[in-house]
């Protein structure tokens, strides 16, 4: 089982750090190291479905969770932002949510446990003179007409992955910050300040009455006048 030290574990793993030296580690996949949590960790640590990882292995390897619509059995399986956690058997379903304090989970209904969010991070051109969009989380969806720019998000459904809906990055949409001092609050954006040479493209919203400037990879699309899902309690 790869293994991470406690002390390094993001705090929204909500981990004792000095119980043990060790915890479960993310498996590689589609989010990162420090910016997703393990199925094991989910389930005893965040939503205290178990009292212990091996009660949360079991459950997890016969089947009983899925993640976006799919039975994932690691333990190790790293949940990320916006991934639908679903738990047939007590009729539960979670979203990851960026937050103050980092990702934290909220529960959604079964309507709700259909539908996702994600961002364009990059495209490219397919054979046939189709266009690859390559999403946040890992997932890729082939279109025949290319109409999407970087940036932009789109409304999925679960676990077809068909696009229901499509939210451009341009001025008059409302975004949640994803990083930094303002993760997890919502921001009208104003303006797109474009990178030159090093520097990064930077998005000029408002917050709280309050213009801010973020970066432009911190800043998730998620509506027009407000979020098309549910990101809070």
């Amino acid at each position: 089982m790869a293994k991470l030290k406690r002390l390094l574990a993001p705090r929204f793993w909500k981990i004792r750090k000095k119980h043990r030296v060790w915890t479960v580690s993310p498996r590689p996949g589609p989010h990162k190291k420090f910016e997703s949590i393990p199925l094991q960790i989910i389930l005893r640590n965040i939503l205290k479905i178990t009292d212990s990882g091996s009660e949360a292995r079991t459950i997890i390897k016969k089947g009983e969770i899925l993640v976006d619509g799919k039975v994932r059995k690691d333990h190790a399986y790293p949940a990320g932002l916006f991934d639908v956690i679903t738990i047939p058997k007590i009729s539960k379903n979670y979203r990851v949510v960026p937050s103050s304090a980092g990702l934290t989970l909220i529960e959604i209904s079964d309507k709700e446990s259909k539908l996702k969010i994600c961002k364009i991070q990059n495209k490219v051109k397919y054979r046939g003179d189709r266009t690859q969009l390559n999403l946040h989380d890992g997932k890729n969806i082939l279109v025949d007409k290319d109409e999407y720019n970087t940036g932009d998000s789109l409304v999925i459904e679960l676990p077809s992955l068909k696009i229901l809906n499509h939210l451009r990055l341009e001025k008059g949409m409302l975004g949640v910050i994803t990083s930094g001092k303002n993760e997890g609050e919502l921001g009208e954006l104003k303006e797109i300040i474009l990178g030159k040479f090093k520097n990064p493209t930077k998005i000029v919203c408002n917050i709280s009455g309050k213009e801010t400037e973020v970066l432009k990879d911190h800043f998730f699309v998620v509506g027009k006048d407000k979020p098309i899902i549910k990101l809070s309690e």
